[in-house]
């Protein structure tokens, strides 16, 4: 079995499939607030692999002449997606904060097209989890690709309920 699907068996054994994941993440990006006020959206799960896609909207514009996306899109864009295949490549959810993450731009991102934007976990330590992410707007030319490293804080610093929140399993009243 490659570390992939020792990932993904992981996930699943943990009692999540990857439409639960699905669901559980774009509650997650409903939840942030600037990822919510833009539109993010999960496209798609297959745990430890996440897509999502950012809609156009011309809040992004960081070059207006030029009709430029902001490179903090792309950043804020690769931290989210990275960090959402962090959530799923575990065998449960814990806080992981951004220790790290690098980001190669390719080209510019452009004004009136969406956002595209996947990543995968490479690796899983007890103490670290290694992410690469990808941006695009069309999938044969990349604007830019991330290298995230995230934290394991451990099920003795995650907060209670986490996992049921992020499912919606949480008793709200």
């Amino acid at each position: 079995m490659n570390e992939r699907e020792e990932l993904q068996r992981g996930a699943v054994v943990a009692g999540r499939s990857p439409d639960s994941w699905r669901a559980g993440l774009s509650r997650f990006v409903t939840i942030i607030p600037h990822t919510r006020n833009l539109g993010l959206e999960v496209e798609e799960v297959s745990p430890p692999w996440v897509r999502m896609r950012l809609p156009w909207r011309d809040e992004l514009l960081g070059d207006v002449d030029h009709g430029l996306v902001h490179g903090g899109v792309l950043t804020m864009l690769l931290d989210t997606v990275c960090g959402s295949a962090v959530l799923c490549g575990l065998p449960s959810p814990e806080v992981c904060p951004t220790l790290d993450l690098r980001v190669d731009h390719y080209r510019p991102a452009l004004a009136g097209q969406p956002i595209m934007a996947e990543a995968r976990v490479l690796r899983v330590t007890g103490a670290m989890v290694f992410t690469e992410g990808t941006l695009w707007q069309d999938p044969q030319r990349p604007i830019a690709r991330g290298i995230g490293n995230f934290v394991r804080l451990g099920p003795r610093n995650t907060p209670p309920g986490f996992a049921e929140a992020l499912f919606g399993e949480a008793d709200h009243a």
